[in-house]
């Protein structure tokens, strides 16, 4: 197979894979807390107002309503997936995802949380590291989590692929 095609199917089902463990982690989370991750409308807000040279708010929930807001957001959140992927096969090369260990991907998960915490999150309005929500600690924690999580994903994802795709 041309490692082109066989990067981008590669990166494709691993950010999937590794993004939908990530949501069965926060619906979990979800049930025994009865705290809701993350309204993807929010995100499909945000971007969707891009267009208007709007990319920062003080509160998102507060600005205006963008029509398919949720698909938008559902969207942008599995192409990040899919775009981390992307990323962690430029460095790790087609070899890792070939033969995949954890500690990259995991590694590699947790810095994700950079994106959060630098971009999303004050461009949202919740502040860096969400230092504007009422409890950042526990918010930090549960992004922390997330990301690992989403890491752990990644792994588990590649393991997968790496039996599915032939090199």
């Amino acid at each position: 197979m041309d490692e082109g095609l066989e990067f981008g199917l590669r990166a494709v089902a691993i950010g999937v894979g590794a993004t939908v463990v990530a949501d069965l982690w926060t619906a979990l989370l979800a049930r025994l807390t009865g705290v809701p991750g993350l309204d993807w409308a929010m995100v499909g807000r945000w971007v969707g107002h891009f267009p208007r040279g709007r990319f920062r708010h003080d509160g998102i929930g507060r600005a205006t309503p963008v029509a398919g807001e949720r698909a938008l957001g559902w969207a942008v959140h599995y192409g990040t997936g899919i775009t981390f992927a992307a990323l962690l096969l430029a460095i790790c090369g087609l070899g890792w995802a070939r033969n995949p260990t954890l500690p990259p991907a995991l590694a590699f998960g947790l810095a994700t949380v950079a994106a959060p915490f630098l971009l999303m999150q004050p461009a949202l309005g919740a502040g860096i590291a969400a230092s504007k929500t009422p409890n950042p600690a526990t918010a930090r924690l549960r992004s922390l989590l997330t990301h690992a999580v989403f890491g752990v994903g990644l792994y588990l994802a590649a393991r997968l692929t790496a039996t599915l795709i032939e090199a």
